[in-house]
């Protein structure tokens, strides 16, 4: 209220603005996350990359717990399957030095390994270009190695040349 009580004072940031959702609803899945140990959700997202294709096959990031008050030097838990054990057993620095080039930091200090079933990681297969690109767009696209990147630009470059007024001109 101003000073004479005759609605909000004009100098006071206003409360009920307009927010953008992701400011309501801060890191959902992030939460979700940490719940069960994992601050960071790309660890579980991108682990085949972290520590191989063979590897992320027969494991799967269980949870990874800093001690308290710290972000580094954590135990990190993976599942593994019973006749893959040893060999992780053994793999275990190379796995804990490639989790921590992933984070850039020391984030793991120690492995720790359970026995258990592992769910085979899901391949997504890039979506497929339902209309076809322009010949002048397609050459800069043809050079993008990986698939999922090309296909959904390939739509968007579609979707741009099946507008009204046809493609954009630069210039």
């Amino acid at each position: 209220m101003s000073k004479r009580g005759r609605g909000p004072d004009p100098e006071s940031p206003r409360h009920n603005r307009p927010r953008a959702v992701a400011e309501l609803l801060p890191a959902v899945g992030g939460a979700a996350f940490r719940r069960f140990g994992f601050v960071q959700s790309a660890l579980v997202s991108r682990w085949p990359e972290i520590v191989g294709e063979r590897w992320a096959s027969a494991s799967a990031p269980e949870s990874l717990r800093f001690p308290p008050g710290k972000k580094a030097d954590g135990t990190l838990t993976i599942t593994v399957r019973g006749s893959h054990a040893p060999m992780m057993q053994h793999i275990a620095p190379e796995i804990v030095e490639r989790v921590n080039r992933f984070f850039g930091y020391t984030a793991v200090a120690r492995l720790t390994l359970r026995q258990g079933d592992v769910a085979k990681p899901v391949r997504r297969a890039a979506p497929p270009s339902i209309k076809t690109v322009p010949a002048d767009m397609g050459e800069g696209l043809k050079t993008i190695a990986d698939p999922e990147l090309r296909a959904v630009l390939e739509s968007l470059a579609a979707g741009v040349a099946a507008t009204p007024r046809g493609l954009p001109k630069i210039g």
